[in-house]
């Protein structure tokens, strides 16, 4: 069965009776060990809007993202489980996990989900399992399978640039917004009823990690969980503290902080220009000609959008 990101275009509005009931499809804790990245797109036309009008989508995207915070985490391996139970339609096993690039994009091309299948819960109900991790999927076509049960990994397989599972969700072809699923393409803003059994709250942006380092890192570096592994010691050439996140809105503010044992460090105020799926910003200072002071040093990092704290995190070292 050949399993694609395209095949569906349209939006279902109907009435949610016999619809079933979804369950959160990873083996994590949305907002603390991941996050949902993008949402249905409720635009039908150019340009992209997420169930509550806001930007967490992107042009004819079908389904809702549930993403990690790194490649680190992706290799540790997270499950994906069966949203509701049915009987599996097809799967793909076989690519590689890899970030998409100009170069590997012939490779990709007809096969945008990656390794993933399809499950039906009957009465033109099923949901398509996308990106999982390569040689991870558990189940094959016409297994029954049991809600909550492990599908295969969250991985990086298929179009996309960052680890993830893309659930979609359909009824007779069309695509289904379990947020919002009384909702037809160009209709935002009201959620009314939800497939989740247990809801997810809509979270707009905010921070997906932070960390210290000895100079601003690397973008790569950030998004595979290299950066912010290293000792920084007492004689480093810096002190760095970096935030990386999501779903930014010109006008938004990081503030960032550091202090250590004799006090405040530095304390800055950025501001975000535009609209970002994800972003990272760094802020710190040369170490001093004595080094360091050794002690404990806390990063501290507000994101604020309207004058509204958004979201903050706080990240630590000890310096020897």
């Amino acid at each position: 069965m050949r399993l694609t990101l395209a095949t569906f275009c349209a939006l279902a509005a109907f009435p949610v009776a016999g619809a079933p009931v979804l369950q959160t499809p990873v083996d994590c804790d949305v907002g603390e060990t991941c996050y949902i990245q993008n949402y249905v797109d409720h635009n039908s036309t150019d340009g992209f809007l997420d169930f509550s009008c806001g930007p967490l989508s992107y042009d004819g995207h079908k389904g809702t993202d549930f993403a990690l915070p790194t490649l680190e985490d992706m290799a540790l391996g997270v499950d994906v489980l069966a949203a509701a139970a049915g009987v599996v339609k097809g799967t793909r096993n076989d690519m590689r996990d890899q970030l998409l690039t100009k170069e590997n994009a012939d490779y990709v091309k007809g096969r945008d989900c990656g390794n993933g299948l399809v499950v039906d819960h009957g009465d033109g109900w099923e949901t398509q399992y996308c990106h999982l991790k390569q040689g991870s999927v558990q189940v094959a076509a016409g297994q029954v399978v049991a809600t909550g049960q492990v599908l295969g990994h969250v991985g990086l397989s298929g179009r996309t640039q960052f680890p993830h599972l893309h659930i979609s969700v359909r009824h007779k072809g069309r695509v289904v917004d379990p947020f919002s699923p009384d909702a037809s393409a160009d209709t935002c803003g009201e959620s009314g009823n939800s497939l989740w059994g247990d809801p997810l709250a809509y979270v707009p942006g905010g921070l997906i990690r932070a960390g210290f380092d000895t100079g601003v890192p690397d973008y790569t570096d950030v998004k595979s969980g290299a950066a912010g592994r290293a000792e920084i010691r007492f004689d480093a050439d810096a002190m760095v503290v970096f935030a990386f996140g999501f779903g930014s809105r010109p006008g938004d503010i990081l503030d960032i902080t550091i202090t250590g044992p004799k006090g405040e460090i530095l304390s800055t105020s950025v501001t975000l220009e535009k609209q970002q799926a994800q972003y990272f910003r760094a802020a710190g200072k040369r170490t001093p000609k004595r080094g360091w002071p050794k002690g404990t040093y806390a990063g501290d990092i507000k994101l604020l959008r309207e004058g509204r704290i958004l979201d903050q995190t706080t990240t630590s070292l000890t310096v020897n």
